[in-house]
This record gives structure tokens, sequence and C-alpha cells, in this order.
């Protein structure tokens, strides 16, 4: 990465990669404008530089019509939830950088984020989803991996009718779960190489200071603070820190660890490449009682669909779209937006129709496509077939 004096920074600049604080937390994503207000925040903090593997893209607001994303379209409301979603990382990586410096953050301004989440997800639920699965480019750093895991794993509270405090509570937990990885070194937390065996001890070690955070400095309840502790232990009972089993684990923490698993596969970190939603609910699902609660991993599925939304779909008559709602009931047949269709036309402004395979039950999916494989927009000539 490179880096950028804070000087050289202009409200308005957008960057076809995301901007870094430190090197790890989020500042914007890519193509969202820098605000005025990201300027002052990066200012009161004392930070004089950001980095990012981007380019200037221009001035502008970023505002506009449809764009592709990572080889899908972005409807009006993408942009909204982008704009939500850089908002949200900016206040986050702030917090962050108060717990890695060990100065305090009042619980308030967690509450604050997580209310903005919920806002945001009675309102633009599939578009966050698609957004945090597709939309996100470049490496995914504790920011955005805590925002997306809060995310998901409210998600499936909500599809587990947890009541409202424990849904809350549920949040918090998610997005405060690795928060103790910011008191470990930095040359272990971003080692690319293999770790040691002492490096491997010192990362085991990351729930437990999470735990202390919370509810120590944060001073949020020991319910919090719990989902954070177990979130690496094991339905099996080979996790860690203190090998619980089943249901000896905190349903909470049941869910964090789904979400949290689900969120790596899916975002693309220092040592591998991510992998496309459909690749990573297969991986999941070929768990076999080993790392996850089976009832929570049934929720999981019927939340986000084998085919979660936003995955580019190739149909059994020759089409390809995207899928834009899951039906939890038969999670193999989503609905699905056409993109290209049997003769070849591409739809590259969102206008495309959807197709339900629920009543269309000719027509099935006959496999995801890696949007990398589409091209700029929808294929300069199509899917690849194989």
């Amino acid at each position: 990465m490179r880096s950028i004096k804070l000087s050289d920074l202009k409200a308005g600049m957008r960057f076809d990669q995301p901007v870094y604080i430190d090197g790890v937390n989020l500042l914007v994503p890519e193509n969202v404008p820098i605000k005025e207000k990201d300027l002052e925040r990066l200012r009161r903090w004392n930070i004089d530089e950001v980095t990012t593997d981007g380019r200037i893209v221009d001035n502008g607001s970023g505002a506009g019509g449809g764009s592709v994303l990572s080889g899908t379209t972005v409807a009006a409301g993408q942009h909204e939830v982008m704009g939500v979603y850089s908002k949200l990382a900016t206040r986050l990586a702030g917090i962050h950088s108060s717990v890695k410096r060990q100065q305090p953050v009042e619980s308030s301004e967690i509450d604050a984020i997580v209310d903005a989440l919920f806002s945001s997800l009675r309102t633009d639920k599939n578009d966050m989803i698609q957004y945090i699965l597709y939309g996100l480019q470049g490496e995914s750093g504790f920011v955005e991996n805590a925002l997306n895991c809060a995310v998901l794993a409210t998600l499936v509270g909500m599809n587990m009718n947890m009541v409202q405090h424990k849904l809350l509570h549920l949040a918090t937990g998610a997005l405060l779960h690795d928060v103790g990885m910011l008191r470990l070194p930095d040359t272990i937390v971003s080692k690319r190489g293999e770790l040691t065996r002492e490096e491997r001890q010192a990362i085991a070690t990351h729930p437990v200071y999470s735990y202390k955070i919370i509810t120590r400095e944060m001073k949020f309840p020991e319910e919090i603070g719990i989902i954070a502790l177990q979130h690496q232990e094991r339905w099996d009972g080979e996790g860690y820190p203190k090998g619980l089993a089943g249901k000896d684990i905190a349903l909470p923490a049941r869910i964090v660890a789904v979400a949290d698993s689900f969120e790596a596969m899916v975002s693309k970190r220092p040592y591998r490449n991510s992998m496309i939603g459909y690749a990573a609910m297969r991986a999941i699902l070929s768990d076999n009682a080993r790392r996850f609660d089976p009832a929570v991993l049934k929720t999981f599925i019927r939340t986000m669909g084998i085919y979660p939304i936003g995955s580019v779909v190739l149909l059994s008559n020759s089409c390809v779209g995207r899928v834009v709602e899951t039906n939890p009931e038969s999670p193999l047949r989503p609905q699905v937006k056409i993109m290209i269709d049997e003769s070849g036309r591409e739809f590259r402004k969102d206008e495309g129709e959807v197709i339900d395979l629920m009543h269309e039950k000719k027509v099935f999916i006959a496999r995801a496509v890696d949007p990398k494989e589409m091209g700029d927009a929808t294929g300069n000539g199509g899917a690849k077939n194989g």
C-alpha cells in the first residue's frame, strides 16, 4: 500500500480501492467520497497519513445511476447503503484506534453504531447483504469484519425470533467480538506467512482480551462479554479458550461463530483470495457438527440461502442473473434478476426481469459464477462455461 498525507486529501476525493487508517482500519470504502467530517476526525486523532492501493477516481460526489460492482449492477439503494456503511466504518475505526491506544471508549458510541445497523437492516436488508458480500473490494480489516459479522449475526438472531434486548446484545457482541486483537502485536496480526507455535498461542488469547475490554473498560453486561469470550469455542469441544462444547457455549456466541467464519471466507484477507458466496456456503455446510451448532447452521442457511443475495448464477436456460431474494423454504430456488438473457442481450441498468425459481419450475440454477468471470459489466460476451 502507498501512503497519502492528510494534507493531500480533499473532501470529495474518491479512490478505486478502500482507504485505510493505520494500514488496517477503514476510512472509506472504494468509490465512496471522502467527506470533510472524515478529514476532521483524522486531524482530531492526530493521524497525518492514510494508506491505499487505489488511485483517485475523481473529485465528484460519487453519486449517479447504476454502476458495476464486482460484476454486479448497483442500483440506487446500493449507493445509499455504501454511504451508511462508510459512516459507520469511520466511527468504528475511531473506536478501534482508541482501544488500540488504550484510551477510554464510551459504550454509548458503540450503541449508536448498533442502532444505525438495525435501522439500515430494517429498510435496506438485501442491499446491505449484497454490499458486504460483493461490494467491498480489497483486503478486509477489523472494521469491515466487525460490521459484517454484526449484520450477519443480527439477521440470524432475527430469524431465530430473539427478543429485542437479546438481539441488541447479540449485535453488540458480534461488533466487538475481535476487539482484543487490537491489543496484540501488529507483527503477529498482520503476518502473511505461517504463524509459529508461540504466535498461535498469542492469537488464542484474543477472546480473553476482548472479554476484558468489553466488560471492564466499556462496562457492557457480562452477556455481551461472553459472546466475545466464547466465539472461538467449537461445537465438538475442540475450540478455545476453554474447550467448551455443545450447549455449554452461549447461543449468541454460537451464532457469531458461524457468521464470523462465513464473513472471513467471502472477504479478502492478506493471505488468501475471497470466496464467492456460494462456495463459502458450501464450505460452511460441510462442517458436519464439528465447529458449528447444527440448529444455528440451519437458520443461517434459511437466512442467507444456498446462493446468497448478490450471487451471480448461470441458469439452465443459459441466462445469467443475480440473486435478489432468497426463498427460506427452498434455498436452492431464489429470485433471480436477469443480467444476460438467452440471446446474449445484456441489461446494464438493472432492467432485467426477475424470475422466481419457486414458480418457474422448469428453470434451475446450473452453477454459481464468480463475478470476476463477468468481465467489466455483465461479461464482455457472457459468463464462461465450464
